[in-house]
């Protein structure tokens, strides 16, 4: 769909937004691939729904995030076709939401015509309220009576009785009803809402089921009984709906005088945000479809029609349930970091730079790093950014046991990391309790850099050591995110490190880093360098490649040092999992590039940057992709690999074994559309590859 998309003939106003509508689409192009995963049979049957329920999990944000600022900026200019930048927002939009359609078409279709019955052939069944058995109606009965009508509210739509506030992404019910109540008022229309205390999937017993594992949603349960909330009176209708709204908070640089107490204020307005998609029931009367989409300043483009639950995200709770082991992913247990197996972390890091690689290899690396950092009376100082850590942390816990025990501990906790607003400022006012130094950055520029630091007293004086990374300090997302980590106590390192700490906690100006590169002063120009490098070898003829693995390739001066590089001659190999906005293939500018995107068991997360650099090889890793916000909004960090068997690893693992997978690495076209490649016999896949040699897959 953003195929056809791309290639129709474009208004004159929307071809100068192609990169913002690329971008766009871009974004729901991966989410086709996503949702490709879920019709593949050689997945197992869970884990396609879980590919399903991921597909609504990234629309959501795409509609709360990126459609929300779509809407916006049509929005500020009054519908014209350009505002005052150029960009045509309204085409913009309507292209977007065209693409969303047809991949919300595609999900419903899937589930019910081929994941649901693949599944009740195997004795998980989702009961439908239309065809329940006597003996199921009669739990449903009880089971509503109990565990739900008590916590439901019905709000008659009257002039005493205002459309409710609907909070974002909730459950709700619009509700034909007839007769009079105790009062003699005639009732028209009613709104139920669910309060999210309640869970959106019931297990059935199996000997009430009928089958091993059956269940039933909310939404069922709701409608079966509603007419318990309206006694005396008749249900024509019951009809569940959900409203998606703006979630990105806003922060006036120049008026904010405490970060952490304006985000507060800012949170608790975010549930109400402007409206910007209505799901409905595809049963929902014609005319109830328009009140609702009246009450939310919505259009008719704005509404999702669905044959099933309103929201999918929801069924990701009916895998968790499910003991099938046969039905989801063997299980993968990744191995301990072998140099800290006799506890000595820092002997061994003093020693030799450590990589690790994540899920393959344990994030408890990281854990064992900074407790033993925590109760060694050597280490005197800790530093450390704070991205996403997680409502629960043993690291966050291990910070502020170095603290009690009168270490100096800094942390730079980035307030707004989006949708952790809330669990960063409860992490900073318990590390403030706790006597840990706690900054927020730079208002204005998030600190996505992952950087722990740890100073050591030693015979030989005060020694360094750190940790870098290309994703979050996050252990429960790190059994699921490919990332990269490297420890190392390599000085020049270690200085640049504390140079970044220095300039985040204090003032002064920006030191020239000696190894890293960093946003927002040195990496944009640091990779345009690098790039124009192999450029300029391969005008002269010498061997030129430059190789890289990305989340997001988005940012248009580096995509144009591509297509130059290209047009010189450098081969260049790019593995972009999402958001890729640059055309390989194209006759004439970009004939040396191939783009894939692998798509996989494992959310693939980290950075790696390969240049040839006549031979040398600079490889870096980092946490950052090659996007506007990255490069200049944002304190970045890429840091090189200087181990020559450390930088070999990284290149086979990182990217190598990617460029020779055939089963979930697709590539892109010249046209912006991916397809994954024929391959006879069994397909090599890279996430196998690296379980098998780096871990123990059951």
């Amino acid at each position: 769909m953003a195929k056809e998309l791309l290639s129709r003939p474009q208004p004159a106003a929307l071809t100068q937004d192609l990169p913002r509508l690329n971008r766009e689409l871009a974004q729901l192009a991966f989410n086709e691939r996503v949702l490709a995963m879920a019709d593949r049979h050689s997945i197992p049957l869970l884990e396609r729904l879980r590919y399903l329920c991921i597909v609504s999990s990234n629309l959501d944000e795409l509609f709360e995030i990126r459609v929300s600022g779509l809407k916006a900026k049509v929005r500020s200019v009054g519908g014209k076709n350009l505002d005052a930048d150029g960009y045509a927002h309204p085409a913009t939009l309507e292209a977007v939401q065209h693409a969303a359609h047809e991949i919300v078409a595609r999900q419903y279709q899937l589930l019910n015509q081929r994941l649901l019955p693949a599944l009740a052939h195997e004795g998980v069944v989702l009961h439908a309220s239309s065809r329940l058995t006597a003996e199921q109606l009669l739990w449903a009965e009880q089971m509503f009576h109990r565990e739900v009508f008590p916590v439901l509210t019905a709000i008659s739509l009257d002039p005493s009785h205002p459309f409710p506030r609907v909070l974002n992404k909730s459950l709700n019910f619009i509700v034909e009803v007839d007769g009079k109540d105790a009062f003699g008022r005639r009732g028209k229309v009613a709104v139920v809402q669910a309060p999210r205390i309640l869970p959106r999937i019931f297990r059935v017993p199996p000997e009430v089921s009928g089958h091993p594992h059956g269940f039933i949603t909310l939404s069922s349960l709701v409608k079966l009984h509603i007419g318990a909330l309206f006694a005396g009176m008749s249900v024509k209708g019951t009809y569940q709906f959900r409203v998606t709204r703006d979630s990105d908070l806003f922060v006036d640089e120049e008026e904010v005088t405490d970060l952490r107490e304006t985000l507060r204020g800012e949170l608790h307005q975010r549930p109400y945000g402007d409206a910007v998609r209505l799901e409905v029931s595809e049963t929902t009367p014609p005319k109830l479809v328009k009140r609702l989409l009246q009450e939310f300043g919505l259009q008719e483009a704005d509404c999702y029609r669905v044959p099933g639950p309103v929201n999918l995200v929801r069924l990701m709770s009916l895998i968790d349930e499910v003991d099938r082991p046969d039905l989801k992913f063997p299980e993968y247990h990744a191995p301990s970091v072998a140099a800290f197996a006799h506890g000595k972390v820092f002997e061994a890091i003093a020693a030799k730079d450590i990589l690790v690689h994540h899920p393959y290899e344990s994030f408890h690396s990281v854990v064992e790093f900074l407790q033993t950092a925590a109760r060694d009376p050597a280490v005197v100082a800790i530093s450390m950014t704070i991205y996403r850590t997680g409502s629960t942390s043993v690291l966050m816990e291990a910070l502020m046991e170095a603290a009690r025990s009168g270490k100096s501990v800094t942390t730079v906790v980035e307030l707004m990391a989006r949708f952790d607003e809330e669990t960063n400022i409860n992490w900073a006012s318990r590390l403030e309790e706790a006597g840990v130094h706690v900054v927020f950055g730079v208002v204005g520029m998030k600190t996505h850099a992952k950087c722990c630091l740890v100073v050591r007293r030693e015979p030989a004086g005060l020694q360094r050591y750190v940790h870098l990374g290309t994703g979050n300090y996050q252990p429960k997302t790190a059994k699921i995110y490919e990332d990269f980590g490297l420890f190392s106590a390599n000085p020049q390192l270690c200085e640049d490190v504390h140079q970044m700490f220095r300039g985040l906690t204090g003032l002064g100006s920006f030191q020239t880093p000696s190894l890293i590169w960093a946003a927002p002063f040195t990496l944009h120009s640091s990779v345009m360098q690098a790039i124009a490098r192999e450029t300029e070898a391969a005008a002269a003829g010498r061997p030129a490649h430059i190789r890289a693995k990305l989340n997001a390739l988005v940012e248009p001066e580096v995509i144009d040092a591509l297509y130059r590089a290209s047009k010189a001659g450098v081969r260049i190999d790019l593995i972009v999992r999402g958001a890729c906005i640059l055309r390989p293939g194209v006759p004439g500018l970009s004939e040396n590039i191939q783009v894939r995107s692998t798509i996989g068991r494992f959310l693939e997360h980290s950075r790696v940057f390969v240049f040839h650099d006549d031979g040398r090889g600079q490889v870096y890793l980092s946490s950052a992709d090659w996007m506007d916000r990255n490069f200049f909004r944002r304190v970045e960090v890429a840091f090189p690999v200087l181990d020559p068997e450390l930088r070999q690893r990284v290149i086979d693992e990182g990217l190598q074994v990617h460029l020779e997978d055939q089963g979930s690495s697709w590539w892109m076209q010249a046209d912006g559309s991916y397809r994954l490649p024929q391959a006879r016999g069994t397909r090599r896949e890279a996430q196998r590859v690296l379980m098998a040699r780096l871990g123990d897959l059951d």
